[in-house]
């Protein structure tokens, strides 16, 4: 993964959803990138837990991030074309963080699997496609 391109990508989620829901980039490798979020009222669905849709985004985010530092040269970007969730577990309160893997790096499409957890608890397993975009000739 290009680790250079770390900054940028905090330059990038400004204005987006990312940004607004909170998610910082942690730390970024050759083997992963993990972001996270403080939990806030607006993470949290009507019943007072965790929404899936702010895990959902946590992971995506942080697939696509490692997706857009690992695309191959001369591809221009990337779309999400599959993702599929399993949520084990929820939380009210604290930090959630997210570990995405790549498993299939290849010129077409990237799959990457995203781990989700609360206090050392594993809440959500994610495995996510991208297609990788080129410039149209």
């Amino acid at each position: 993964m290009n680790k250079a391109l770390l900054p940028e990508l905090t330059q990038r989620q400004q204005g987006t959803l990312p940004e607004l829901l909170g998610v910082e980039i942690v730390s970024v490798d050759d083997h992963s990138l993990q972001a996270a979020f403080d939990i806030k009222p607006h993470h949290l669905a009507p019943n007072g837990y965790l929404h899936a849709a702010s895990v959902v985004m946590l992971a995506d985010t942080s697939c696509g991030y490692g997706c857009m530092l690992s695309l191959p040269d001369g591809a221009s970007s990337f779309t999400t074309i599959e993702l599929k969730s399993n949520h084990l577990g929820t939380a009210r309160e604290g930090r959630v963080e997210c570990t995405a893997k790549p498993v299939h790096l290849g010129r077409t499409t990237q799959v990457w699997d995203a781990t989700v957890s609360t206090a050392g608890k594993t809440i959500a397993l994610f495995r996510c496609t991208q297609m990788v975009l080129w410039p149209k000739a």
